[in-house]
């Protein structure tokens, strides 16, 4: 990576730790695309350093903060917390969390996947499977914590919307558009696969809001309504951890990413830039500020909604999933223009089904055990939105080579 010499927490038995064929194996799409934004590093300066330390220290760092092109938000953190700090207006505190966010998604996918250079192809899955989505995971946590149930189910509604309509629209287009003559295929399997974990969470979402309005009076179907919603997502949860059975040992196959065995973007195999507890200290670090920053986010909302005019749930739904997917969402259209569609599709439908069968029932728990009533039902117009995209996407796949 630009060093002659390897330090040695980057060494496995005397060599360079590199993404052979079997850490290679089950990369999945989300990682895969994250690393479209990502740069290389010179360690010149680095290398320089006479104290071991402070040069595995200073090698760490350059690669986390800079590593990336996103690199440019990382000032967003710091000055959030400092207008926090000082009072400072709420509506800058909220979109200087917002800015904050962005990188620290980013840099969660980097270090879960330096993570799994260390731990393997089915431990890195599983720690994908688990905090690929862990900003929208912990906004959610914190608004629950304040009681704001809206802004968890808006949020969540968004994010899977954004990926079904946005995501995927967009990338479809752009590649469509880059290349124009040249015959655009994908595994439709997959595809399948998670459409239909997308229809089994639709069925889970319509049951309690159906079930609502078949009630004789809103007030008797309340708390039945709530117990259905409660079992349906240990439903959903069981039914995810069996896709990830599913994705991860029995079909794994359907979910590589080929990607030709070149990482670099001179042709050279991807090699591990920092160690595995270094990578796990990171990882615990980076979770610590994206919590910091989702808390201001669900603390100062409504006073951005005031001062700018714009609703509650217009945030939630549009702000909040773009910010908080931005360098998934750019990978998955960055791809699409290399005419790697299995890539885009992999980032857009998975990162749905994972909110759609993972997040939002494993919410649905955390407010129970927390003992705040949280349901599945998104109401009418939103709940059908949901199933519109998720219609529209499934014939567009089946008709789009």
């Amino acid at each position: 990576m630009g060093s002659h010499q390897q330090e040695p927490w980057l060494l496995e038995n005397g060599k360079p730790r590199v993404l052979t064929k079997e850490t290679r194996h089950g990369r999945s799409a989300h990682r895969m695309s994250s690393t479209s934004l990502r740069k290389k590093s010179s360690r010149t300066l680095v290398s320089k350093v006479p104290c071991a330390t402070l040069r595995n220290f200073l090698s760490n760092l350059q690669e986390v903060i800079l590593g990336t092109k996103l690199s440019i938000l990382i000032p967003a953190i710091p000055a959030a917390i400092v207008a926090e700090c000082f009072g400072f207006g709420r509506p800058w505190i909220f979109i200087l969390s917002l800015l904050g966010l962005t990188p620290l998604a980013e840099r969660v996918s980097f270090i879960t996947e330096q993570v799994a250079f260390y731990t393997g192809p089915t431990v890195g899955g599983l720690l994908n499977a688990t905090c690929g989505n862990v900003t929208e995971l912990i906004i959610a946590v914190f608004a629950l914590s304040s009681n704001k149930i809206a802004v968890v189910k808006y949020s969540l509604l968004g994010s899977i919307l954004s990926n079904l309509l946005l995501v995927l629209g967009t990338s479809l287009l752009c590649g469509g558009i880059a290349n124009v003559g040249v015959e655009q295929k994908y595994d439709r399997r997959q595809a399948d696969v998670n459409s239909l974990m997308l229809l089994l969470g639709l069925l889970c979402y319509l049951l309690p809001m159906l079930f609502k309005y078949s009630g004789a009076s809103a007030a008797l179907t309340v708390d039945p309504s709530l117990h259905l919603s409660r079992a349906s997502s240990i439903v959903m949860l069981i039914a995810y951890v069996v896709y990830i059975v599913f994705q991860l040992w029995t079909h794994r196959e359907l979910f590589e990413e080929e990607d030709d065995g070149k990482d670099g973007e001179d042709g050279s195999e991807e090699q591990a830039v920092i160690g595995l507890w270094s990578g796990i200290a990171w990882l615990v670090g980076m979770t610590v500020f994206i919590a910091v920053l989702s808390e201001y986010v669900v603390d100062t909302i409504e006073d951005a909604s005031d001062s700018w005019g714009l609703s509650v749930s217009f945030l939630s739904i549009i702000l909040l999933p773009i910010v908080g997917n931005a360098a998934e969402h750019a990978g998955a259209i960055i791809f699409a223009f290399k005419n790697k569609l299995d890539i885009s599709l992999g980032v857009a439908l998975g990162s749905a089904t994972q909110i759609a069968m993972f997040v939002v029932p494993l919410c649905v728990i955390v407010a129970w055990i927390m003992g705040i009533n949280m349901d599945m039902n998104f109401n009418l117009l939103e709940t059908g939105s949901l199933a519109l995209a998720i219609i529209v996407t499934g014939f567009t796949l089946q008709v789009y080579i």
